[in-house]
């Protein structure tokens, strides 16, 4: 039996405001953005030709421009553009997305946009790649594509995990250090928990590489828009749940495996903008609907830092603007740690989980003032069969305390025996679990924010 720890409201109230007041966070604030964006250079092929002759806006219409734009328009203050590549592609990032991303810099300066594409993995499916700025950003970008991207030969074939390997090892080697995110993991799965091109065993080899690199995935996929298949998760017996991915929206799956096997793997969200809904396509303009904050200041390498280091939070459709995490524990002064950080705590007392979330003063884009109708609290720790232990509690509007726009949580419970994490999400919908999406059901109506997490090791 679990025995759990609960103070009266009189200690919760003496508790310190949640903050992140450090040096290292002077001049932080949540800063919004979408790491997963096409434009009109994921170009269409025209094979009657060898090689294949590139044709222009044959996935998107929109020049990165008008992407930008979007963003900015939809709040964003960063975000990456990520065109898919193809048969000797890295002629097209050299030549075309390359010298449109400087224009896009030109025409939405106060926009922090990042080089990258959807870096298409040998052996699997998608990930979103970022390349950090500098001198030298075009030609990283390039020699990573040509070299590694497994559609990239315009005969013969790279379709092998050690080509995968290598392409991590050669950018764990690059300094400053590119990142990558997995995207939609799960969209070709077959089932709930039978895996399709990305493999639970994969992701933990990738990380393994180049565990600063390759850092995580998509929480929340891209394509909500659509009310045919959420997500573009078109296999009925493996959708998304709540517009996350299964891996993630399952308590105790595949996501609390690899956190309590010690893995600084976060999640996010994008939007995978191609074509928006009302130019007749199946997604949302970068910002629109899906978002993902990052703890950072206004700077283009601290807003690569928070995505390396899991200071972020994924959030659909503005249910949440920002979110504060923190674990800790009582003792020789008050020691806590924050999302992506990791405490270490004896087991002699209950540590201290407080979360605080910001309901947004203004509508989301689809006019609405979306109601938070329940917070989850999760706590995984190490189980004697290396299983995660899953801990769970839900707060509804009655249990927090509200302070303006902030709802305030919080919960006190043993440490995990062999360390472990803390995270929380949280619903507009009355489903603690989100339940599978089916055709026909309206996205706005079904948000949610999931946290990075926080670590607990275990003084010895």
């Amino acid at each position: 039996m679990r025995h759990f720890f609960f103070l009266p409201l009189a200690a919760v109230l003496a508790w310190p405001a949640i903050s992140r007041a450090s040096d290292d966070d002077a001049g932080r604030s949540w800063q919004a953005g979408d790491h997963h964006v096409h434009s009109e250079w994921s170009v269409d092929w025209d094979h009657r030709t060898t090689p294949p002759t590139p044709i222009r806006g044959g996935d998107s219409s929109y020049s990165r421009t008008h992407n930008a734009r979007q963003a900015l328009a939809n709040g964003l203050t960063w975000m990456v553009h990520t065109d898919h590549g193809g048969p000797g592609h890295s002629a097209v990032t050299r030549d075309h997305a390359w010298p449109a991303l400087l224009q896009a810099r030109r025409d939405v300066p106060t926009l922090i946009q990042f080089n990258g594409m959807e870096f298409d993995v040998p052996a699997a499916e998608h990930a979103s790649l970022i390349i950090a700025p500098g001198p030298d950003e075009r030609e990283r970008l390039i020699t990573i594509e040509r070299d590694y991207s497994r559609s990239e030969p315009v005969q013969g074939s790279r379709d092998d995990g050690q080509t995968m390997l290598d392409a991590l090892t050669h950018m764990g080697a690059l300094s400053p250090l590119p990142l990558m995110f997995i995207n939609h993991p799960s969209r070709t799965a077959t089932a709930m928990g039978r895996w399709g091109d990305v493999e639970p065993d994969e992701l933990r080899a990738w990380h393994a590489t180049a565990p600063q690199v390759l850092v995580g995935m998509e929480g929340a996929p891209g394509h909500q828009a659509t009310r045919v298949h959420r997500g573009l998760y078109r296999n009925a017996d493996a959708p998304t749940m709540g517009g996350f991915d299964q891996m993630t929206a399952t308590v105790g799956g595949i996501w609390d495996t690899l956190l309590s096997e010690g893995h600084r793997f976060w999640i996010t969200a994008s939007s995978d903008s191609h074509v928006n809904q009302r130019d007749g396509g199946s997604d949302f303009d970068p910002g629109q609907y899906s978002k993902t904050q990052v703890w950072a200041r206004r700077d283009a390498d601290d807003i690569l830092d928070g995505l390396r280091h899991g200071r972020m939070f994924a959030v659909t459709g503005d249910l949440i603007d920002a979110l504060e995490l923190r674990v800790s524990t009582d003792g020789e002064g008050v020691r806590s740690a924050m999302m992506g950080d990791t405490l270490s705590l004896s087991t002699a007392a209950p540590m201290r989980v407080a979360l605080r979330v910001r309901v947004p003063a203004s509508a989301n884009h689809a006019g609405q003032h979306p109601v938070l109708d329940h917070i989850e609290l999760i706590v995984g720790g190490l189980g004697n069969g290396n299983a995660p232990v899953m801990q769970t509690r839900v707060f509804g509007a009655s249990d927090w305390q509200v302070d303006g726009a902030w709802r305030t949580v919080s919960w006190v419970l043993p440490v995990p025996a062999q360390g472990g994490f803390v995270r929380a999400r949280g619903s507009s919908t009355r489903e603690v679990a989100p339940l599978p999406d089916v055709p026909g059901e309206d996205p706005w109506q079904d948000l949610w924010f999931y946290s990075n997490p926080v670590f607990v090791e275990v003084a010895r």
